[in-house]
């Protein structure tokens, strides 16, 4: 997949493509039901198929206050498009100037100016321009003026652990991972949701207790709510490879502040492997994958028994791992 972080590099794109236009964030079900159909239309007409993506989100740049947590840093966004078979992503970095267009600019100066897309493909709740002011049909509209065609993707629903059924979206999967029902966000996503960090230095207390753990730095991305997870890990030597990596490490996860020895310790992320390494993981990259939560985190009387509990953890880490597969 061909990316363009430049607008200057737009004027080298082939006219007459398919466009797609998102934050995309997740890469969430919806979002890859808007991107195959996107990149079917396209080979159906043997036109390039081009997404176009925000970096940061655009309520970052004109509403700092009020950005929302990132659930797929740029690297993984790109990951993730890259195998939904799209041909160029066009990445759109912190440009007030063109996230304050009205829509009719927005489509009319920015869009078929540097690219005359033949096709669109979008979601039923698209909005575009300054203040979000444009939405679906605005877009027909302006299609008809501009002479090219719109294709609009309705929303994917899943049913939640609770027999709920809910429509699909970004916000919904922050709330999720934020109230740490992880396993109804990765049914959301369509695969585990992944956290993505440098390993750090820890401070030993978990080998003390016969359960050694890789750390990773905070990273900025939505984390799930304090407790004790399981998953899957995978470990590359930059943040790249672990997106080719085939080996995945069972796992059990920490998310916490490890009272049982303060209240003065920042938030931890840990990784306990549930698969013996022969090598000393230093200065590497983690990805967790999160497949269910254990339970919430307490805090205990002594270490003693918060090594009992640890083992325990392990134990159903194991049994909830032994039939699942990424």
């Amino acid at each position: 997949m061909r990316i363009i972080d430049s607008i200057t590099e737009l004027k080298t794109l082939s006219k007459g493509s398919l466009l797609t236009i998102g934050n995309f964030d997740g890469v969430h079900l919806g979002h890859q039901e808007i991107l195959s159909t996107a990149k079917n239309l396209a080979r159906k007409n043997k036109i390039e198929c081009i997404a176009m993506t925000f970096e940061p989100h655009p309520v970052a740049i004109l509403y700092p206050e009020k950005a929302p947590g990132v659930l797929t840093p740029l690297a993984l966004k790109n990951h993730l498009i890259a195998q939904s078979g799209i041909d160029c992503l066009i990445i759109l970095k912190d440009n007030a100037k063109l996230l304050n267009l009205s829509p009719e600019d927005f489509v009319g100066r920015f869009l078929i100016d540097n690219i005359n897309p033949s096709a669109v493909v979008e979601g039923h709740d698209f909005n575009f321009g300054a203040k979000r002011a444009g939405n679906i049909e605005t877009l027909k509209k302006l299609a008809a003026k501009y002479n090219f065609d719109v294709s609009i993707i309705e929303p994917k629903e899943i049913r939640l652990s609770t027999g709920q059924k809910v429509r699909i979206s970004s916000t919904m999967i922050r709330y999720m991972l934020e109230s740490g029902h992880v396993a109804d966000a990765a049914a959301a996503l369509g695969r585990p949701y992944q956290l993505v960090g440098e390993i750090i230095p820890g401070r030993g207390i978990g080998k003390k207790l016969g359960f050694p753990t890789l750390n990773m730095k905070k990273p900025n991305q939505v984390i799930p709510a304090e407790g004790v997870y399981t998953g899957f890990v995978r470990i590359g030597e930059t943040i790249y490879k672990i997106f080719d990596s085939k080996e995945t490490i069972p796992a059990v996860y920490s998310i916490g502040q490890a009272r049982t020895y303060g209240d003065e310790y920042p938030l931890l992320i840990e990784a306990h492997l549930l698969k013996e390494k022969d090598a000393i993981i230093t200065g590497k990259y983690l990805a967790m994958d999160f497949i269910g939560r254990i339970r919430s985190q307490h805090k205990f009387n002594t270490p003693e028994e918060l090594s009992a509990q640890i083992a325990k953890d392990c134990q159903k880490a194991k049994k909830l791992l032994n039939d699942f597969s990424i």
